[in-house]
């Protein structure tokens, strides 16, 4: 009987792991769930993305998409995540430098209009014509004066762009004090990112409220109903990725396309005139 029962407390205590080790397996810590759930929804998104792709190129259509928002709210990243699957021949993305001395002699929207998208292509504003009533007018780079004229007339060259056909779509990443301030020591800290802090990303730190209020003005006398702005909450960087991508993609009237699968066909035969070159190669040095 006592060895019955200690055969039985051995079965127990087999099965009873077995069960813990099933508990230890299925509660994943909530970092690694949450990440096994972001890569899932980022690589769904990105099939989609593709048949965008595809469509974009089959009926001719144009879109443009601007990304605006705080310093180190992630534009970048969502940007990364939106075009690194797809031909950068279709998606392309301008992110302009400071104009030139030339550009500055131009109409304002003048080198903006050149990269408007053609047919079949999809242009990615990485800030764009926006840079007026924000860094430009907190930074002194522009006069008040013709911040405010840019805000009356930049609904109506939108409406121009949408009555075109074009589809326009314009997103705002927001970011709290707190988490910007963290990205920014972040930087600081890290070699690898140390490229993203600019001067003028430090004078929006020092600058928080002039930008807060330059941008308040932006978004309440340019959002309208044909071209309004989505705020993206950006403190959680996967979450603003997923949320904006599945935006962007539920706001385009785009179908699956079908694939048309290529014949591969034979390989041709090697000629039997052919001979190897004798001369030496540079082969790159086996590291790896």
């Amino acid at each position: 009987m006592a060895k019955n029962g200690k055969k039985g407390r051995e079965k127990d205590k087999v099965k009873n792991k077995g069960k813990d080790s099933g508990r230890r397996l299925a509660a994943q810590p909530p970092e690694e769930e949450s990440s096994s759930h972001y890569a899932k929804d980022l690589d769904h998104l990105q099939i989609e993305i593709a048949h965008l792709q595809a469509w974009v190129k089959k009926t001719g259509a144009r879109i443009v998409i601007v990304f605006e928002g705080r310093d180190a709210a992630g534009k970048g990243g969502v940007i990364k995540r939106l075009t690194e699957r797809v031909s950068p021949r279709v998606f392309r993305v301008v992110a302009l430098p400071a104009p030139t001395d030339r550009e500055k002699t131009q109409i304002y929207m003048q080198r903006y209009i050149q990269q408007l998208p053609a047919a079949g292509e999809v242009v990615i504003f990485d800030r764009s014509w926006y840079n007026r009533p924000g860094v430009e007018r907190v930074m002194g780079f522009c006069t008040d004066e013709k911040a405010k004229r840019f805000l009356e007339l930049a609904p109506r060259f939108e409406a121009a762009m949408v009555e075109s056909g074009i589809v326009l779509l314009k997103y705002f990443l927001d970011v709290s004090e707190e988490e910007q301030e963290r990205r920014f020591r972040q930087r600081i800290g890290d070699p690898l990112r140390q490229w993203k802090l600019s001067p003028m990303d430090v004078e929006s730190y020092r600058r928080w409220w002039d930008y807060t209020r330059a941008y308040d003005e932006m978004i309440r006398m340019t959002d309208t109903e044909y071209a309004p702005w989505w705020i993206v909450p950006s403190d959680d960087k996967r979450q603003a990725r997923i949320n904006c991508i599945s935006h962007i993609l539920a706001s385009i009237p785009y179908e699956h396309v079908k694939f048309d699968e290529p014949e591969l066909g034979k390989r041709q035969k090697r000629p039997d005139d052919y001979v190897e070159t004798m001369r030496a190669r540079r082969l790159v040095p086996n590291v790896y």
